[in-house]
């Protein structure tokens, strides 16, 4: 993958799952802890914040401010995996197994965005 496709495929990766947010609810909302409060408000605001943060990573000139929204947005929505992952019971089937695989994989989607946010050898100065 070259310099430039790492953010635009992370792009595609948040701006697809904004639009699922948005789309389908339904699906997220039981994703929402409890304490949160109103769960169609976070998960609206959560596919926003996908959204947002991918289209910035579309541009060199907003990636950088794209790419930390990204990693902050992937941060923000872990409680609602660890949610998922709780909900769906010890790893057994597929929907469970999958449910607890998908918390350590926060962690490389994070890192992925803060090396996006790094600037670009030919951005550099000197």
């Amino acid at each position: 993958m070259t310099e430039r496709q790492s953010p635009l495929t992370l792009a595609g990766l948040l701006l697809g799952m904004g639009m699922l947010h948005l789309v389908v609810p339904k699906f997220f909302v039981r994703l929402i802890p409890g304490f949160l409060g109103s769960a169609r408000f976070w998960v609206a605001i959560s596919g926003v914040a996908e959204i947002a943060s991918g289209a910035a990573l579309l541009r060199p000139s907003t990636q950088r401010v794209g790419a930390w929204a990204a990693a902050a947005t992937l941060v923000g929505v872990f409680p609602g995996n660890v949610t998922m992952a709780l909900d769906a019971g010890p790893p057994g089937s597929a929907w469970s197994s999958a449910a607890w695989l998908r918390l350590p994989l926060q962690i490389p989607l994070v890192v992925w965005a803060v090396r996006c946010a790094r600037p670009s050898s030919s951005h550099r100065l000197g």
